[in-house]
């Protein structure tokens, strides 16, 4: 290939073989965005922890997957999103286990110890 003098020279792109499969997106990345969505939309009422654990067992297998297809799946993208609405999901959930154990341990601190007996009885 000749260049005009200045110029730099363009890379051609290797051909695929015509037996390598067409790149294809994970449909384990699409379960993961939808399970990490789901668990971020219910992480405050504790039920986002089910579908927030399932998401990054998912994810993680979809990794294995897509590194093992040589860069024939596709949907990274989707797979970060998902795994990052999990762990929101997850902190969510955790959040609200704190505040409550907070809660009822001011609730405990404040009531009376014993019994409390009227002011007529000795």
């Amino acid at each position: 290939m000749t260049t005009a003098p200045g110029q730099v020279p363009v890379a051609e792109h290797p051909t695929r073989h015509p037996l390598d499969p067409d790149p294809a997106r994970a449909t384990k990345a699409r379960a993961v965005f939808a399970l990490g969505l789901m668990a971020a939309l219910t992480g405050l009422f504790l039920g986002g922890v089910v579908p927030a654990t399932v998401a990054l067992y998912l994810a993680r297998q979809a990794r294995r997957e897509a590194y093992a297809s040589g860069g024939f799946l596709t949907g990274a993208a989707w797979l970060r999103r998902g795994e990052r609405l999990a762990w929101t999901g997850l902190v969510l959930a955790a959040f609200c286990v704190v505040a409550v154990v907070v809660i009822a341990v001011v609730r405990l601190a404040g009531a009376p110890l014993g019994h409390d007996y009227p002011s007529n009885v000795d």
